[in-house]
């Protein structure tokens, strides 16, 4: 088989927002020799709507660590709801982005890791709000995806049953935090590449040694 990498993350993650360019170099890299898949890991799923504020000054804590670890930065429409949480009219959910990239993925599997990518730019740097539809429609003008069937399909039981399964997925992989990238070698060799934010030679070099191993039959997957 194709080595398969795996990037499990989540929209509203401030950590895989600053890993995107990461991601999407190490993509444009191995495309020619690995398989990519991005999974979506349900980071937020209040049974009941939670308002910005309840997490907002975690938020407010935190950003600035991961502008100074990763050189990602974070946009002053995204920043307003989270200084100014009593005026925003957000509730976090990571439900339908991820029924997005399900839809997305179906149709246009190669668009994957860039509009994962996107999707965190659009919530991050621009502001939009994730849980409103019209929050894609810029999205779909610019990969020019027909925006009647991708608003069916983003209400659809079916994709909201795909977006649960990679939940699950996820779980079953022992992903107790974003980003996490795994690479596959054989259908029951699994490698953990990255916990966390890694930067670009870390991972690149995670992803050769990996390979290199594979070759030799004594090996077995390996966990950082």
């Amino acid at each position: 088989m194709i080595p398969l990498l795996i990037y499990c993350y989540d929209a509203y993650c401030g950590w895989c927002y600053g890993f995107s360019p990461v991601i999407q170099k190490t993509e444009k890299h191995y495309r020619n020799v690995l398989d990519f898949e991005v999974l979506s890991g349900g980071m937020i799923l209040p049974e009941k709507p939670r308002h910005i504020s309840a997490i907002a000054k975690h938020i407010s804590e935190s950003y600035q660590t991961v502008e100074e670890h990763t050189g990602i930065r974070f946009g002053k429409d995204y920043l307003w709801h989270i200084n100014n949480p009593g005026n925003s009219d957000w509730f976090p959910h990571s439900e339908k982005p991820a029924i997005a990239l399900c839809v997305i993925k179906a149709g246009h599997p190669r668009l994957a890791v860039p509009f994962a990518s996107a999707l965190q730019y659009a919530l991050h740097f621009e502001g939009r709000d994730l849980c409103d539809d019209e929050a894609y429609r810029h999205l779909l003008d610019e990969y020019q995806i027909p925006a009647g069937a991708f608003y069916e399909k983003l209400h659809s039981a079916e994709y909201k049953e795909k977006a649960y399964y990679e939940f699950a997925l996820c779980k079953q992989l022992k992903v107790t935090g974003f980003p996490a990238v795994f690479l596959q070698v054989t259908d029951n060799r699994f490698y953990v590449v990255a916990k966390g934010y890694t930067d670009y030679n870390t991972l690149k070099s995670r992803i050769e040694n990996v390979l290199r191993e594979a070759g030799d039959p004594k090996s077995e997957g390996a966990t950082l």
